[in-house]
């Protein structure tokens, strides 16, 4: 699990939800979830099979300076050690190579060769651990889960329709590097092909909870099928809003479903937690979360068990949906660029407010749109122009904000607007301004279902006046359709 990017999305305690480098924003809810698809018997994956890739992800790190850091040698043999099992059980894999600060890394794909190749889901995790550790929670839990599902779908005999994929990512502790670049090296068109990603990051903690993502609209369906499974074992479970917190983000910021669970990390359990789900209150979830001690001694096996027979009912259920077989309709993000991590890419506008200057932070990555800021008489524009397609049945624009600011009082000085272009007609979305800024970021949304069949102009608006600063950053934006 990467660590907190920027300390204003520091974890917080709240009631009854707890996170560590996810960052908790609303309260634990436990609703009736959605009717579960039917589907083959949920498999009962072997923790024992998993915890023996534990076992061995910690004799690679031992033999390896004690960690499996990104482009250190306990990260390569770690994937050499994946990629050989899943070979050796009929799986296509490839190794993807990028460069980081730490040196050259790689990506594991593996992708089972059955189902219709138009209509992908993927599950993942990332493999890397911090460079103090053998990272045997955080998150080799996940990836050992992962891989042991895969490993059981293959021997199973189970008839795939849809392309199973799986995804192992390097340097998630650096940023979410390896899922960010996973996603770039892909054109519109294999990213409109994958219609649900499925992330697991850290699921033995060792004194747990258990947590649903809650925080893609697109993905409830995924959600509530999580929250079925929990409730049909009797265990109770809670919300997260995990806020772009591990390498699910990747695929959220281009409109792709995601959902996904976690046992909790550094933050402190609390005492109505500790009662429906036992362990101890007032200590971490996971005491030695980034920690040397998060080693083959820093798991809980029953939620490790459980963990594992999630992650493999849900490969079950996707495995088996039936999408058609035709080529899926236009979706995804249609906007390019969109975290801006490739620069200015794809954005037109004033020159400088696209940038990495650590003076404000970015939601997720490195990049992000600074507007403002300058506390002078300023104007800066960003703007996308995008087709959206006639067959498309909803599109909608989302966007991150971050404000703030040295302005005082009720009084709009300092503005930006968020803007649709429609060849000579220019609308109005909404205007935010230093009143009421909030220095933590919040997502806004908006309907552009009305363009369908148009190509139009998203456009980010500010005007700043002669004194006192306002900061509007924006980050992950999506125009999604479906």
């Amino acid at each position: 699990m990467t660590p907190p990017i920027r300390q204003l999305l520091a974890p917080v305690v709240i009631a009854s939800l707890a996170t560590a480098s996810l960052v908790a924003a609303a309260p634990a809810t436990q609703a009736r979830p959605a009717a579960p698809t039917a589907v083959a018997a949920s498999p009962d994956i072997s923790v024992t099979n998993t915890q023996a890739h534990l076992n061995q992800l910690q004799s690679i790190a031992t033999a390896n300076g004690g960690n499996r850091y990104t482009g250190r040698p306990g990260y390569a043999a770690s994937i050499s050690y994946l990629k050989g099992k899943l070979d050796a059980a009929g799986y296509t894999t490839t190794v993807q190579n990028f460069s980081t600060s730490a040196g050259m890394t790689s990506n594991l794909i593996a992708e089972w060769p059955a189902g219709d190749a138009n209509n992908v889901v993927m599950l993942g995790g990332h493999l890397d651990s911090v460079s103090n550790g053998a990272g045997i929670n955080d998150n080799g839990s996940g990836s050992a889960g992962v891989l042991e599902a895969a490993l059981a779908y293959a021997a199973s005999g189970q008839s795939a329709k849809s392309r199973l994929r799986i995804g192992f990512w390097g340097a998630e502790e650096l940023g979410l590097l390896g899922s960010k670049f996973y996603m770039n090296s892909l054109s519109s068109t294999e990213k409109n092909k994958i219609r649900v990603y499925l992330n697991f990051d850290m699921i033995g903690s060792p004194n747990p909870g258990y947590f649903v993502y809650n925080d893609n609209p697109v993905g409830n369906a995924a959600r509530d099928e999580l929250t079925s499974w929990y409730a049909s074992k009797g265990i109770p479970w809670e919300y997260i809003d995990v806020q772009g917190r591990s390498d699910h983000a990747a695929f959220r910021s281009y409109g792709i479903a995601t959902a996904g669970i976690f046992s909790g990390a550094e933050t402190l359990k609390s005492s109505s937690q500790a009662s429906k789900w036992g362990g101890t209150a007032g200590r971490a979830f996971d005491p030695c979360y980034h920690s040397s001690c998060d080693n083959i001694n820093n798991i809980n096996l029953t939620a490790l068990d459980r963990g594992v027979d999630v992650i493999g009912h849900m490969l079950w259920l996707y495995a088996a949906k039936d999408y058609g077989t035709t080529t899926p309709p236009t979706g995804g993000n249609l906007l390019k660029n969109p975290g801006f991590e490739s620069g200015a890419v794809s954005w037109t506008g004033t020159s400088g407010p696209i940038t990495n200057n650590t003076g404000r932070p970015a939601r997720t990555g490195s990049w992000k749109a600074w507007l403002g800021g300058n506390g002078s008489t300023s104007t800066e524009t960003i703007q996308q122009s995008v087709a959206i397609p006639s067959t498309v049945t909803a599109a909608t624009l989302s966007f991150w904000l971050r404000t703030d600011t040295a302005e005082s009082g009720s009084t709009a000085y300092d503005t930006v607007k968020v803007q649709v272009v429609d060849g000579s007609t220019t609308s109005t979305l909404a205007t935010y301004s230093n009143v009421g800024a909030n220095a933590t970021y919040s997502q806004k949304s908006f309907s552009l279902t009305a363009y369908k069949g148009k190509t139009v102009t998203v456009k980010y608006v500010m005007s700043e006046d002669s004194s006192l600063q306002t900061s509007f950053v924006v980050d992950d934006t999506s125009l999604a359709t479906s």
